[in-house]
């Protein structure tokens, strides 16, 4: 069975546990100095934060997979959307050593399948693998030639606040 993976950057890690411990209605499954994981059955969910490098905001979609077939099944599916593809077998990232496939959306954000292998003391042993310390987790995003349509002045944008009638209201 697959499970939805959202994993974002944050700046505060002890702040965004906080509110997302409340937002979820669970404290995180695992917790280190510059990461945590939340494992939600309802929705199923493995959403992950760390402070590592980057820009903060949002750094990968995937899906978990349980087993090789399902994770073959993915790579065959990214396969078809006709993307490159970045193959990483026995990868070491978020605390976790995972066979993995990478590819970055017409959007410009990468979407990762995985399936677990087992827990690692480190977040990428990356001075024992002699990678990049930003190698972990998603590929930079390639540029992207995309012509998106404006929508309508302050859609999606919540009021200031409750009393505030003359600004839009959520639609999305």
């Amino acid at each position: 069975m697959k499970r939805m993976h959202v994993h974002v950057r944050v700046a505060d890690l002890a702040h965004n546990i906080r509110f997302y411990s409340a937002l979820f209605g669970a404290p995180p499954a695992v917790v280190k100095d510059d990461y945590a994981k939340w494992m939600l059955e309802d929705p199923r969910l493995n959403f992950a934060i760390s402070t590592r490098t980057g820009t903060v905001g949002l750094d990968h979609l995937g899906f978990q997979v349980e087993t090789d077939d399902e994770l073959s099944d993915m790579e065959r599916r990214l396969a078809t959307a006709e993307l490159p593809i970045e193959s990483e077998p026995g990868a070491a990232c978020c605390y976790a050593k995972s066979n993995k496939h990478w590819t970055v959306d017409p959007q410009g954000i990468a979407w990762e399948s995985y399936q677990t292998l087992q827990e690692i003391p480190t977040f990428n042993q990356a001075a024992a693998d002699a990678q990049p310390a930003n190698a972990c987790c998603a590929p930079a995003a390639a540029p992207v030639n995309i012509s998106i349509k404006p929508q309508a002045a302050g859609c999606c944008t919540p009021r200031a606040s409750t009393s505030d009638t003359t600004g839009p209201s959520t639609c999305c």
